[in-house]
């Protein structure tokens, strides 16, 4: 899948290759044209952990020495070409962050989603808890192509009924459980920059808040990676007593994401 071998890298390293990477933007955001570049062998992995408002996001980004990046727009997908809001609803694509490559623009449909069956409780829980998760998959595919594929090898979206790691509290001291988390990876296959999410859903989630959960990251892995700051959007920042459906905002944001350049999806050049 055009992995490269990682090597150890130390933090005085990673942190000249993130100067390196801001003063790449800040050259080439103007015309569209990112080149990152490294003093890396050709074969190292740079890994780093993002903190994008409070969504915790664990990349293992690929970067190959000598190749360019383009950043531009793809053609929309018809489901979102189509969609129109008559009610003037607005959008919150203001919070929405752009990444090193642009935004997480997907330009192949259909996504392939893998829902992997939960092992260590009843086949009865395991099926309730795949519905809930199935359910949320039908209701975004109707705004993107979705698609449930059995080969976790093939998945562009996985996800799994995991606690996620524990998070700090805002001061750095106490560690507190979350409800869920999504992370991405980016990498080259086919010299094409590529990338997949991995979402993880705690056990405790039950019932409309597993759906609701499920709901809400998936909307972060179609693209939407940020948060609204209103209750009645399935992307609002903090769970809810009674969680909201996928709102006319969250589809007028997801159509504002589509619409941006991003460097995924479109082929990676070496340096001349």
């Amino acid at each position: 899948m055009g992995k490269i071998t990682q090597h150890p890298i130390s933090n005085n390293q990673k942190n000249f290759v993130l100067r390196r990477l801001i003063a790449a933007l800040v050259l080439f955001i103007g015309t569209g044209l990112l080149v990152i570049f490294t003093n890396f062998p050709s074969s190292a992995v740079l890994n780093q952990s993002y903190k994008c408002r409070d969504i915790p996001c664990n990349v293992s980004t690929n970067y190959s020495l000598g190749k360019t990046f383009i950043q531009k727009a793809h053609p929309l997908p018809p489901t979102l070409a189509q969609w129109e809001d008559k009610t003037n609803s607005g959008d919150y694509f203001s919070q929405v962050t752009s990444t090193q490559v642009g935004y997480f623009v997907w330009s192949q449909f259909p996504i392939r989603v893998k829902v992997e069956t939960p092992k260590a409780i009843s086949d009865k829980q395991a099926q309730a808890w795949v519905n809930s998760v199935l359910q949320a998959v039908q209701e975004w595919s109707v705004y993107l192509p979705l698609v449930v594929v059995e080969q976790p090898e093939v998945a562009d979206i996985t996800i799994v009924r995991k606690a996620p790691p524990l998070q700090l509290s805002p001061d750095g001291k106490k560690p507190r459980a979350r409800s869920a988390q999504t992370t991405y990876e980016l990498y080259i296959n086919n010299n094409i920059l590529k990338h997949r999410f991995t979402i993880l859903l705690s056990p405790s989630q039950t019932g409309e808040y597993l759906l609701a959960a499920a709901r809400h990251e998936l909307g972060h892995a179609l693209g939407i990676w940020g948060h609204s700051q209103l209750q009645t959007d399935a992307l609002y920042f903090s769970q809810v007593r009674k969680p909201p459906s996928i709102s006319v905002r969250d589809v007028n944001t997801l159509k504002r994401v589509y619409e941006q350049s991003t460097s995924l999806g479109w082929s990676v050049s070496a340096i001349k």
